[in-house]
């Protein structure tokens, strides 16, 4: 069993969308394992791949008593009708927002032997399918939020005992002269 770390807001895999699953390998095989091991933990309902730092388009889910997983996956429907509630992210710990939601959600993809696949679901089902499906499109919940919810939401994150800014990147070789360095 492979319980694989989750990545934290900051972190720019979280934000860039993933590329589609082209081998089925046994590098992909590895990849959905440490998945479904990762959202089999208590409290978590999916985990996409960009969660554990994987830029690849797969996601994991386990909710009510389904799991399984989801490679290549695209919202295909999405009722009309919609849900409110609290909603929260692996990789945004312990802050929960709300959330409008559609009520129902389709996604459609592939399994491991690039077969088509289908998962649907309601409720908690169609907010997890969503909500995994967007972080591999590089969007996080919050973006989802009212302007100043995001406000107070970003404050939360900034004050949290878990959040570490991302450091500048520094310039490969010698500061320019422009810049007082000595080349």
């Amino acid at each position: 069993m492979t319980l694989r770390p989750i990545v934290r807001f900051g972190d720019p895999v979280l934000v860039t969308p993933t590329t589609p699953v082209t081998k089925f390998d046994r590098h992909t095989e590895a990849l959905v394992k440490d998945l479904l091991d990762t959202v089999d933990a208590p409290g978590r309902a999916g985990v996409a791949a960009t969660q554990i730092g994987v830029g690849l388009r797969v996601f994991s889910y386990n909710v009510e008593g389904r799991i399984g997983y989801v490679i290549n996956p695209e919202l295909t429907e999405l009722s009309e009708e919609t849900q409110d509630g609290e909603e929260g992210c692996l990789s945004i710990p312990r802050l929960w927002y709300p959330t409008r939601r559609a009520m129902r959600a389709v996604v459609t993809g592939v399994d491991l032997r690039n077969e088509p696949v289908t998962v649907s679901g309601e409720g908690l089902m169609a907010r997890a399918l969503q909500h995994e499906t967007q972080h591999l499109d590089g969007v996080l919940y919050i973006e989802r939020l009212t302007p100043e919810l995001r406000k107070q939401a970003l404050r939360d994150i900034r004050r949290s005992d878990w959040f570490m800014p991302q450091e500048e990147p520094r310039p490969a070789g010698p500061l320019p002269s422009a810049f007082g360095g000595i080349g």
